[in-house]
């Protein structure tokens, strides 16, 4: 096991991960499985992810494209529609505010990064655009790196693993020396719930997070109201968030340091109270 970088470097300033963090999603699409067609219009974009930030996420992660299994592509131009005037919105009126940029374009990521963002983070692993990797280190941005088998549209037909675990572990370390020859120095490591996996294989990965230690890279948990919970417990996406709730706690023991969430106020009140938890098995008797 390697020591895990703490810190990203987000076009110069620095993002301190000495404690777990909060990623808020802000999705720009009509179709998206939970929050699809919420936030389209800037000002319900801007009231959303103030409420965010005052809740204390400590990035924005901006998506123009849904990516729920059987979601079709859309256009460049198009998500670039959706969230170029968003990111300068953002980075306008919260200076402060971390922003990624959720897409699978190398030219979107460019475009975004220009516009505000200082995080790419990419569902595809570079799969489904020309020189994502180079772009990024160009970019010198950090990178989220996430596992996904197949494509959105097709993800969930065939989701067949001998060993997921394994699977997952083999794939994040080859693309991370891929990451590395290209140039890129700040990566985060997202194994892809709910992309190209059944629900077994879901808490399989989740109940051995810790393996992906094996890399210096700090992890991101992206479990936020899945089908891995509603299913499970035969409920619609709306009343997800207490089994969300549960499994946020899994994944920070299981060495998460990033949460990626629809519901900032209660993901940041589980890592304080992870932090408490923490701290007493440190304490006397």
């Amino acid at each position: 096991m390697f020591a895990v970088r703490r810190t990203l470097n987000c076009k110069g300033r620095l993002l301190s991960l000495e404690r777990p963090i909060v990623m808020g999603i802000l999705n720009t699409s009509p179709d998206s499985f939970y929050d699809g067609g919420r936030y389209q219009s800037l000002d319900a974009a801007l009231r959303q992810t103030e409420q965010m930030l005052s809740e204390g996420a400590a990035i924005i992660d901006v998506g123009g494209m849904s990516s729920r299994p059987g979601a079709a592509q859309i256009s460049i131009q198009e998500e670039l529609r959706r969230v170029l005037p968003v990111i300068e919105a953002i980075a306008g009126r919260f200076p402060e505010a971390f922003i990624s940029i959720d897409t699978v374009h190398a030219q979107t990521a460019r475009e975004a990064v220009a516009a505000g963002a200082c995080i790419v983070n990419d569902i595809s692993a570079g799969r489904l655009t020309e020189g994502m990797y180079e772009t990024v280190a160009q970019l010198g941005v950090p990178y989220i790196l996430m596992h996904m088998q197949g494509r959105p549209e097709t993800m969930q037909q065939q989701a067949q693993y001998d060993d997921v675990v394994q699977e997952v572990l083999d794939f994040l370390i080859a693309e991370v020396g891929r990451l590395q020859a290209a140039g890129v120095k700040d990566i985060l490591l997202d194994p892809g719930f709910g992309f190209g996996k059944t629900i077994e294989h879901n808490f399989q990965l989740l109940q051995n997070l810790h393996v992906l230690g094996i890399l210096p890279y700090p992890v991101l948990a992206g479990i936020s109201r899945k089908s891995m919970i509603y299913r499970s417990l035969g409920i619609p996406p709306e009343e997800a968030l207490n089994g969300t709730t549960a499994l946020h706690i899994v994944a920070l023991q299981q060495g998460a340091l990033v949460l990626r969430v629809h519901d900032v106020a209660e993901a940041v009140q589980v890592v304080r109270l992870w932090e408490q938890l923490q701290s007493a098995q440190h304490q006397p008797a």
